[in-house]
């Protein structure tokens, strides 16, 4: 922030990765932040994320490194296999490789242990005020603030800001006040589960990242909480999605969807006796992504699938371009401006790509000869090297 400038009151609807990631980053920046999360407590619920370079070094930018690497693993690579077959079809290589490229470390990390290390970091900072309990169920702009409504179990609460970030997900309340674009069904869902590591198959208790590629369906899995819980998320095909945050599954449905699958797979997932489901949705980048004095970060203002495994990083991107922004401009609205231009070619960008992914993963026939083919003439290395647009990523100086 410049001397000639004054210390924003800056609202964030959200305290889920992004919005805690944006609390930290703005309050370092010198301003005033509240963040409001309906939730009356945070909980273990969630699984495995990954978080690739781009991400990890605005994280180190924020104080939390140390925790950040007590808590998550350093995947070495990832192997990819035949869904059916088992055989390997390719790697990308990841661990010490990546950070010398990219300057930054590659992390797979449980979702509670990253919520609970930005929480912590949180908690340290003054500046930023953590009201739990409270629905915004609206938000009104005037020329020199903004006033969000939040409900909480004494009633309906007016708070006013110079500046209210919506980091409220894929079903965003207050995106509509920006952008209109409808949600879009994946016809797909992840379903997610946490095995304890000495019951999984010994094939696949390695630290490097498994990706299994099959027809209209692909599993991941990877160590989490210091190697002793193996992360496994299964996506398969699903005709009609269910609009809430996870749902218990049957394990006989997952079981059926991917039965024929290689026996070290197959005996993995026969392991959980719960899953989590979500149904994938997807919709276009919001057009804008901020204006006046309104700013959607995070799935509230681009949801990506998971074929890329983006959709963290890419709400910690917007925090610290975010920041940027308003350091760099007095005028909210000059700012979030300059926020959106910024963004939105990027962000439309890993969206494609992460559909395109999902194309190839799930590809069959001739298509999916052709995959296997560029991906192991490509190596480790070579596949790894697509991705430098992605992973060299640095936020704005």
């Amino acid at each position: 922030m410049s001397s000639d400038q004054r210390p924003l009151r800056i609202g964030i609807v959200g305290a889920g990765i992004g919005g805690l990631t944006a609390a930290l980053s703005l309050s370092d920046a010198g301003h005033s932040v509240t963040v409001i999360e309906r939730r009356t407590g945070f909980s273990e619920v969630g699984a495995g994320i990954q978080i690739s370079p781009n991400a990890s070094r605005v994280l180190a930018a924020l104080g939390v490194s140390a925790a950040l690497r007590r808590a998550a693993s350093e995947p070495p690579g990832v192997e990819i296999r035949a869904l059916a077959s088992g055989r390997r079809i390719g790697g990308v290589a990841l661990g010490a490789d990546a950070q010398a490229q990219f300057g930054a470390p590659y992390y797979v990390i449980h979702r509670a242990d990253l919520q609970t290390l930005l929480l912590d970091a949180l908690r340290g900072r003054p500046a930023i005020r953590l009201m739990m309990g409270r629905t915004v169920t609206d938000v009104a702009e005037t020329i020199s603030d903004a006033v969000v409504t939040a409900e909480g179990a004494a009633g309906p609460q007016a708070l006013t800001f110079d500046l209210v970030v919506a980091a409220d997900g894929l079903r965003s309340r207050l995106r509509a006040h920006l952008d209109a674009a409808p949600l879009r069904p994946g016809y797909a869902a992840a379903w997610r589960a946490l095995v304890p590591i000495e019951a999984a198959p010994e094939a696949l208790r390695g630290p490097a990242t498994g990706l299994w590629l099959g027809r209209n369906r692909h599993v991941v899995h990877y160590p989490v909480r210091d190697g002793q819980l193996l992360n496994v998320v299964a996506v398969v095909p699903e005709a009609v999605g269910d609009e809430g945050w996870g749902r218990l599954g049957e394990p006989a449905v997952l079981r059926a969807q991917l039965r024929g699958c290689a026996g070290p797979l197959r005996d993995l997932l026969s392991l959980p006796d719960s899953w989590l489901v979500w149904s994938l949705a997807d919709r276009a980048v919001a057009r804008p992504l901020a204006r006046g004095r309104i700013a959607l970060i995070g799935d509230a203002a681009h949801p990506v699938l998971p074929y890329l495994a983006q959709g963290a990083a890419l709400a910690i991107e917007d925090a610290a371009v975010l920041t940027r922004a308003l350091a760099d401009r007095a005028d909210v609205p000059a700012a979030l401006a300059a926020f959106s231009a910024e963004r939105t070619g990027r962000l439309r960008r890993v969206q494609r790509a992460a559909r395109g992914n999902g194309r190839t993963y799930h590809a069959r026939g001739l298509v999916a000869f052709l995959r296997n083919a560029v991906m192991g003439r490509l190596g480790p290395h070579g596949m790894r090297d697509r991705y430098a647009w992605l992973y060299g990523w640095t936020p704005p100086a």
